[in-house]
This record gives C-alpha cells, sequence and structure tokens, in this order.
C-alpha cells in the first residue's frame, strides 16, 4: 500500500470520526487543525484505525503523534512488521 493510498484511508477515517465529508487532511494535518479534535477524539481515530488496518498500537507509539504524517509513519512501521 502506498503512502498516498494510506492518506487517503486516514483521511477517510477523520471525515468518518468528525462528521465532515468535506474535511481536507494533508500529512501536516494535527488537532490544532480540525475544530473537534480532543483528546476523546484522537482515541476514537486511533481505535479506527487499528481496526481499519487490523494493528494495534501501544501508549509508547501514540504518545509522541504530532500530526497525520506521523500517524502515517506508524501505520507503515506496524504493517511492515506484520509482512
Amino acid at each position: 500500500m502506498t503512502r498516498d493510498e494510506l492518506l487517503e484511508i486516514v483521511t477517510e477515517i477523520l471525515q468518518d470520526v468528525f462528521d465532515d465529508d468535506t474535511l481536507e487532511v494533508t500529512e501536516n494535518t494535527c488537532s490544532d487543525d480540525v475544530e473537534d479534535w480532543d483528546s476523546l477524539e484522537q482515541i476514537n481515530i486511533l481505535v479506527a484505525i487499528q481496526n481499519r488496518f487490523d494493528i494495534q498500537f501501544s501508549l509508547d507509539d501514540v504518545s509522541d503523534l504530532k500530526n497525520v504524517g506521523d500517524t502515517l509513519d506508524l501505520i507503515e512501521s506496524k504493517l511492515a512488521k506484520d509482512e
């Protein structure tokens, strides 16, 4: 799966979580960019990503995530371990 494909899937997840089909997401998108993105929504996002990709995150994995690009890096590393 390419990085662009991952970004497209994560964008769909964010649009679903925030119930906003017009939400535009880039690798630089962070919680400050989306009005309702709080700690509870962060958990919802991470759970949705784990379910979609059938991967698991530890607290250490997610504690340093700063933006969508960091999240994509994490997904890629988890998927690579499963290959």
